[in-house]
């Protein structure tokens, strides 16, 4: 007997087959049957009528931070409402294990860590979860069985460094026997189903007391060293992190990139490729890291977002903003003295030569303010003010606007939201998205879910992807969308019998509207542990989702089930060749 029966669905199986309708049969977790609309005899528990709604596999996340918040958050959410089914976690270098039992103060520096570096709430951090693990492989037994996704993790080279290294783990370089201690721990958290190395050399890195992390200050020689270790075990990858992912990669970075993965024989994916066709050169010059790792016998693989997400600024909390040269020390004052330091026009003016110098990189078009929408205000002088673009306001006010925007910002004691509005929103861009995303090393992700949550909502690309392949610019029909989603990130890390609808396969399955599948707009919620903000987006037209067999989602709302796994290497994933 069947347990659940969905009949009569448009199956869009993950191949980029054709999409058919037919009858898709779930026993014991796995798909039992596909057969054609109205010809399976076999009875099931439960079954439901498909007509028109599209039946898909659960998508795949290759880029999250859920490390903390699968504790208080099983659900995943909002990733797991808009059809994800398996996340990747531990990326950028940053993950909560191992911690080392003589170091208790570990704990807490990991906590105000993750909190600067990928803005979480640090009460919720403190009160969410249980912090009652040492090694890596404690943390994944910690969270097995408690989960509604399958969820897969880097060990973060952080988190390597800190446990052998103690705090001269920020500045300090390993000494021979330390660097062998870490490839034993690593190791160690291999064997328990780490799925690889993740690090970062990235200068917007730093620690909770605004160090450099401590991966940055790791060599080529220690990476390679891990590198080669990755390659010792099945099912493995590396994700890297670098100054010039932001931006444009230096030919050191294309090198490091390329020998580290060579020297794992394993794929590397990096997070995360801009694409702006008013930086035409940008995309050529960031898949040279592909192209060399070819010819060295490694594989590069560059994340990229279908579509885009806002990050919302503050001049009173940090943000991208503070990552603008010279801007951190204004930008880190004490509010009274940061409003009267902004309300100097030499400073706003010195502020904005530097933002728009060749040094400020890819921030350059953060100090574009006459594009800002005002989000939230919290004064009665700023009533009325949000929703409108600061380029209108200013014109009113006879204002430049930064000018007009420090005002704004200071009635509401620097509290007020600012959003940016994207400069790559035209139909070269878009075009320009389109040619990329053909490239053999190029795959959709970068959602950063579980991070910056109350700065952005990453998590809703999927189904806002999908609405526009269905609704809107059409750039690539359904099954090729489809297939973006979950065949090519399972393949990439190579998950067993996930990533498509086939018969045996694990039944990781979402069932949506076709005329109705979308997102809505992020919203501000305060749900986290300690009433911590977070972004929250609705899911659009998501009839449903399974996860190995049991559903998870019903019509946007979670079910209360927890049927996800952890994921660990060589048990759950196979090896990928990179020729």
């Amino acid at each position: 007997m069947l347990d659940h029966l969905i009949k009569g669905a448009t199956l869009v199986d993950g191949s980029g087959a054709p999409s058919r309708t037919a009858d898709v049969g779930i026993r014991d977790g796995r798909i039992a049957v596909i057969a054609a609309a109205g010809s399976v005899r076999e009875e099931a528990r439960s079954s439901q009528h498909a007509g028109g709604l599209v039946l898909a596999p659960g998508f795949v996340d290759p880029h999250t931070h859920y490390d903390a918040q699968l504790f208080w958050d099983p659900y995943a959410t909002p990733s797991m409402n808009h059809g994800v089914t398996t996340v990747a976690g531990g990326n950028c270098g940053f993950t909560l294990a191992p911690l080392h039992p003589g170091r208790p103060g570990d704990a807490d520096y990991t906590r105000r860590m993750m909190s600067k570096v990928e803005g979480m709430s640090l009460v919720a951090l403190e009160e969410g979860a249980p912090w009652n693990w040492h090694s890596f492989g404690d943390y994944l037994d910690a969270l097995e069985g408690r989960t509604a996704v399958n969820a897969g993790f880097m060990v973060g080279h952080c988190a390597l460094r800190r446990h052998v290294m103690g705090p001269d783990a920020v500045g300090g370089q390993p000494t021979e026997a330390q660097l062998e201690a870490m490839l034993q721990l690593f190791h160690e958290a291999m064997e328990a189903g780490a799925w690889g190395l993740s690090t970062t050399q990235s200068a917007t890195h730093s620690d909770g007391d605004g160090k450099p992390v401590a991966s940055r200050h790791a060599g080529p020689d220690e990476l390679l060293a891990l590198s080669r270790a990755v390659g010792e075990h099945e099912g493995t990858q590396i994700e890297a992190i670098v100054a010039g992912c932001l931006d444009q990669f230096s030919d050191d970075e294309i090198d490091l990139l390329a020998r580290m993965s060579a020297a794992a024989g394993r794929p590397l994916n990096w997070n995360v490729l801009t694409i702006d066709a008013a930086v035409p050169e940008r995309v050529p010059r960031q898949l040279e890291a592909s192209e060399r790792a070819r010819r060295e016998g490694g594989r590069v693989v560059a994340l990229t977002m279908p579509i885009l997400t806002p990050m919302n600024m503050s001049l009173g909390t940090f943000c991208a903003l503070n990552l603008i040269p010279g801007w951190g020390d204004i930008l880190g004052l004490p509010v009274p003295e940061r409003i009267a330091t902004l309300r100097q026009a030499d400073v706003r003016a010195e502020m904005l030569r530097r933002a728009d110098s060749k040094e400020a990189g890819v921030f350059r078009r953060l100090a574009n303010f006459d594009r800002y929408v005002i989000g939230d205000t919290y004064s009665p002088a700023n009533e009325g003010l949000t929703g409108r673009v600061v380029s209108f306001v200013a014109a009113e006010r006879g204002q430049d606007p930064f000018h007009c925007l420090v005002e704004i910002c200071a009635n509401d004691d620097l509290r007020t939201v600012l959003w940016p509005m994207p400069a790559d929103n035209d139909p070269a861009s878009w075009e320009l998205r389109r040619e990329t995303w053909e490239h053999e090393d190029v795959m959709l992700g970068g959602s950063d879910a579980g991070a910056h949550l109350d700065r952005m909502c990453g998590a809703p690309y999927t189904t806002r992807f999908l609405g526009d392949c269905l609704r809107g610019r059409q750039l690539v029909p359904l099954e090729r969308a489809v297939k973006m989603l979950t065949d090519d990130p399972a393949r990439l890390f190579g998950l067993r019998e996930r990533g498509r609808v086939a018969e045996g396969w694990h039944a990781d399955l979402v069932l949506f509207d076709p005329e109705r599948i979308d997102a809505g707009p992020a919203r501000l919620v305060h749900d986290l542990p300690g009433d911590s903000p977070r972004l929250d987006s609705e899911a659009v037209g998501v009839v449903g989702v399974w996860v190995n067999g049991v559903e998870t989602v019903r019509d946007d709302k979670v079910t209360g089930a927890v049927p996800g796994t952890v994921l660990r290497s060589g048990r759950d994933t196979e090896t990928v060749s990179t020729r």
